[in-house]
C-alpha cells in the first residue's frame, strides 16, 4: 500500500477544509449536492466521450495503482536474469524451455521462448521493443483518462457557477437572497478546481510514474535476455544490469 497517496489526499483536502474553518467558514457552506452532480457528472461524461471503451476499462483497472502500485522488484529481476544466464551456459539455450513454461511474467516468458527458438539478438530486441511499447502506450492512455478529467473539471465547475448565477438573477427582487445564492453558485467552481488539482491530475501523474517504472523494468529484462543470446558471462550481465537499480 502506498501510504503517500493516502496522506496526500488527507493533507490536500484537509488544508482546504481547515483553511475554510480558520477563515470563519463552516463545512455546510462547502456542501452543495447540485454543484457536485454538475461537476462530477459533466467531467466524467466529457472524459468518456473522448475515450474508447477498451481504454476506459484499462483506466478503471489501473485506479487501484494509486493505493497499491504494481510491485516492480528490480533486484529480484536481475537475480532471475542471472539465473537464466547460468542455466543457458550450463545446459544451452534449450535448457531455458522448462523455465519459460512456468514463467508467470508474460513479457519475460515471450523473451525466454524467443531465446529457446534460437532467434538472433536483434530479432529478439525488435520483437520485445514492440511488445513493451504497446504495453506502455496502453497504460499511458489509461492514465490520460484521469488527466483529461483534470482538464475538464475546472471548466465544468465554471459552467456550474454560471448556472447558479442564473438562478440568483431570478431572485433580484429579493436582495437578501443574493449573497447566499452567489456563494452557493461559486461552490461549483471550488469543486471543479479542487477535484482537478487535488485528485485527478495527481492521480494521472501517479499512474504515469508507475507506467514508466514498469517500462524501465521491461527494458532491463530485454537487455538481460539479449545479453544471454549474445553469450555474455552471467557476472558481466549482472554488473551491466545493476545500473537499473539507480
Amino acid at each position: 500500500m502506498d501510504i503517500l497517496s493516502i496522506l496526500g489526499v488527507i493533507v490536500g483536502f484537509g488544508a482546504i477544509i481547515g483553511g475554510n474553518y480558520l477563515e470563519g467558514g463552516h463545512i455546510g457552506a462547502l456542501v452543495n449536492i447540485p454543484a457536485a452532480v454538475i461537476v462530477t457528472g459533466g467531467t466524467i461524461g466529457a472524459a468518456m466521450l473522448q475515450t474508447p471503451w477498451v481504454v476506459l476499462q484499462r483506466a478503471l483497472n489501473m485506479a487501484v495503482w494509486v493505493i497499491s502500485p504494481p510491485q516492480v522488484a528490480f533486484q529480484r529481476g536481475i537475480n532471475r536474469i542471472v539465473g537464466w544466464a547460468q542455466t543457458a551456459r550450463k545446459e544451452g539455450l534449450l535448457g531455458l524451455e522448462a523455465l519459460a513454461e512456468v514463467e508467470p511474467d508474460l513479457y519475460a516468458r515471450k523473451g525466454l521462448q524467443l531465446l529457446v527458438d534460437g532467434n538472433e539478438p536483434e530479432t529478439i530486441r525488435n520483437i520485445l521493443e514492440v511488445e513493451s511499447e504497446i504495453l506502455a502506450q496502453r497504460d499511458t492512455d489509461g492514465a490520460r483518462f484521469y488527466e483529461s478529467m483534470g482538464g475538464y473539471a475546472p471548466t465544468i465547475g465554471i459552467i456550474g457557477a454560471v448556472m447558479g448565477l442564473i438562478h440568483v438573477m431570478g431572485n433580484l427582487a429579493d436582495p437578501s437572497r443574493l449573497g447566499p445564492g452567489i456563494a452557493v453558485a461559486f461552490v461549483a467552481t471550488i469543486y471543479g478546481v479542487g477535484l482537478a488539482n487535488l485528485l485527478l491530475i495527481p492521480v494521472a501523474s501517479k499512474l504515469k510514474s508507475c507506467v514508466r517504472r514498469e517500462l524501465r523494468y521491461r527494458d532491463m529484462l530485454m537487455e538481460g535476455l539479449i545479453s544471454i543470446a549474445d553469450g555474455e558471462n552471467p557476472r558481466a550481465i549482472e554488473l551491466k544490469l545493476n545500473g537499473y537499480l539507480n
